[in-house]
């Protein structure tokens, strides 16, 4: 895809990986919908892009009147609507039995529930060869203690991204969905939960908010059905995930590991 005057819709644009995404994609020539329930930092990110590039929708993705309609706004807006990128995300993290039911809600809801209800709303809109990237997570091959509901959440999202894909080529549609899957990422998300996030999260190297911009933009450029984050940590994820009892084997070095360098990302972080 040639991103010259092109239109996407981006979620959780106003920090991280949304922000990075959109910057990326303005950079290529397109125009940007920036989506995220700060209106303070959607402005400053859409001042800073300029606006005749990005425009501002102070949207909570878990309310589904809005985020029925905005595929549409969009439209109407700039007369086309080519990408959507669904990368709002949010986690509690701690044991199941300890999570109030709000918040195991708030994630499946914000991870799962928003990103299938606004596809929906896009594919009724979007152009004959537009594109769909669910920003998923490899904790979606590989199930995370602690984090179970989150986990829930993104494999489902993989798993929606890949039966879409297939209903749309079924029924001879040339738009594609696709799903990018990052490990951990080096960006607000862990906020000031640091000592609940697992170990064997810290065992895969760390990426950028940008790295993962630039495998959702090579996912758009190459119509690829998934891209990992680092691809050695997908295939690793992968193996895993085929082969369980594998994964019980190597699961306690992978967490001594991880302990290692989640201790030195902590002090680092808090330097």
């Amino acid at each position: 895809m040639d991103f010259k005057n092109r239109v996407a819709i981006v979620t959780g644009a106003s920090s991280g990986i949304g922000a990075a995404t959109a910057r990326d994609l303005v950079a290529r020539g397109a125009r940007v919908a920036l989506v995220a329930r700060s209106a303070q930092k959607l402005e400053a990110l859409s001042r800073e892009l300029g606006a005749d590039r990005a425009v501002s929708f102070a949207v909570d993705v878990k309310d589904r009147r809005l985020l029925e309609e905005l595929p549409r706004r969009v439209k109407e807006r700039w007369g086309r609507l080519d990408v959507l990128i669904n990368n709002a995300g949010v986690n509690h993290r701690g044991p199941v039995g300890e999570r109030t039911a709000d918040e195991l809600v708030d994630i499946l809801e914000t991870n799962l529930v928003a990103p299938v209800l606004l596809t929906s709303a896009a594919l009724r809109v979007i152009e004959p060869d537009g594109m769909i990237v669910n920003v998923a997570s490899l904790a979606g091959k590989v199930p995370l203690p602690d984090e179970a509901t989150y986990s829930a959440s993104k494999a489902g999202l993989r798993y929606f991204s890949r039966s879409t894909n297939a209903e749309l080529a079924l029924h001879g549609s040339s738009v594609k969905v696709a799903a990018v899957c990052p490990g951990p990422v080096a960006t607000g998300f862990f906020g000031e939960d640091l000592g609940a996030v697992p170990d064997i999260v810290f065992s895969q190297p760390m990426s950028t908010a940008d790295d993962v911009a630039r495998a959702i933009v090579t996912v758009i450029e190459q119509g690829l059905p998934e891209l990992d984050v680092p691809v050695l940590s997908g295939k690793l994820a992968t193996a895993g995930y085929l082969s369980p009892r594998l994964y019980s084997m190597i699961r306690p070095l992978l967490e001594r590991v991880g302990a290692r360098k989640k201790a030195r990302y902590a002090a680092t972080a808090g330097g």
